[in-house]
């Protein structure tokens, strides 16, 4: 069946729809990773975003359960070069486009990627729909259309729970949390409890945690930090805290960091960050469109993690105020685990 990708400045590419037959309008970002599409299709980081793939293929692997970073994706769609119609049959494993049907996602293949990323690559942020028709209607509709802003409260969990285990007691602040995050901590012998983005301090006092995270997660420090500075007005300096991803940018900006926004967003597995006491090179997954200004960094570091593309900040850690945050995701998944050990220092400021 043949589907239309209509962007808001009049232009669109045709391919073959699969998936869902729906029509939806999202924010289109580009998703270099090579590997890991079931991840990314379903990190609520991704929230509200048609991906672009710019691998030749997804779909080959399949989907299978173990790889979920949530159970229900909040992406509006996907574009990609080809995707793999068939897999092996196995019943650990389903197919790609009866994964997108099941959970209403629709795609569109035997698109020119390459031109679609050079466009996005020129224009930055653009919105686009997934439509039957490219014609004049499917243009209003499109301009007409706003996208939702504060998608960490449509992501967030609404109840806390928790992912119990045997050793410290850690409150997790849920902004769109991946599972392989959950999955990190449990490896480490971490009691863990999840709790919604707009828990009060009281609530989290009462847990009686050893250290607090703020997670990764969709959308832009300013819709949520009103949310969080209260928690860390109560809490920083005295707990130790962890932020990832969108979490790091909320502590940045809680601490007066300059914020500076990428040309590009970054949304991939290829990532390299070099820690600056060290030199040592770590090739990292991120989802971020903003990185911290390294002079609008007042206060002394004992490590730093700066971009090589950029040369921005991109993580820090300070002992004495037993805080760490990065920009990339330590975990992974999909991607290298050369940062996992985030997580390590993390545990190491509870001692």
């Amino acid at each position: 069946m043949k589907r239309y990708l209509i962007l808001e400045d009049g232009s669109s590419f045709a391919g073959e729809g699969i998936g869902a037959s729906i029509i939806s309008t999202g924010e289109l970002a580009i998703q270099t990773t090579n590997f890991g599409y079931q991840e990314a299709l379903t990190d609520p980081t991704n929230a509200g975003k048609i991906l672009v793939f710019t691998s030749p293929m997804i779909g080959n692997n399949g989907i299978n359960a173990i790889d979920y970073e949530s159970i229900d994706p909040t992406v509006k769609g996907i574009i990609a070069n080809d995707i793999a119609l068939n897999i092996s049959d196995s019943e650990n494993f389903e197919d790609l486009s009866s994964f997108l049907k099941e959970k209403k996602i629709p795609a569109i293949f035997k698109v020119d990627t390459r031109a679609l990323v050079h466009r996005l690559m020129e224009e930055g942020t653009i919105k686009a729909s997934i439509m039957d028709t490219n014609d004049e209607h499917a243009f209003d509709q499109i301009k007409a259309l706003v996208l939702p802003k504060n998608k960490s409260a449509m992501v967030s969990t609404k109840n806390a729970y928790a992912s119990p285990n045997v050793g410290k007691t850690v409150a997790v602040l849920d902004l769109g949390l991946k599972h392989s995050m959950l999955r990190a901590l449990s490896l480490r012998k971490v009691n863990t409890t999840v709790l919604p983005y707009n828990v009060s301090p009281l609530d989290v006092k009462n847990l009686r945690p050893e250290g607090i995270i703020i997670s990764n997660g969709p959308g832009k420090p300013e819709e949520i930090v009103d949310k969080i500075a209260p928690i860390l007005d109560h809490f920083y300096g005295k707990y130790p805290i962890l932020g990832i991803g969108l979490g790091f940018l909320v502590l940045s900006d809680y601490l007066d960091f300059e914020l500076v926004q990428l040309p590009q967003e970054f949304n991939g597995i290829n990532y390299p960050v070099i820690e600056q006491n060290t030199n040592a090179i770590w090739q990292t997954s991120m989802n971020i469109d903003q990185l911290v200004l390294p002079d609008s960094v007042k206060m002394n570091m004992n490590r730093e993690y700066f971009d090589l593309h950029s040369e921005l900040n991109a993580g820090f850690w300070n002992i004495k105020d037993k805080i760490v945050a990065t920009a990339f995701n330590p975990e992974g998944a999909p991607g290298s685990h050369d940062a996992d050990k985030i997580f390590d220092y993390f545990l190491q400021m509870m001692e």
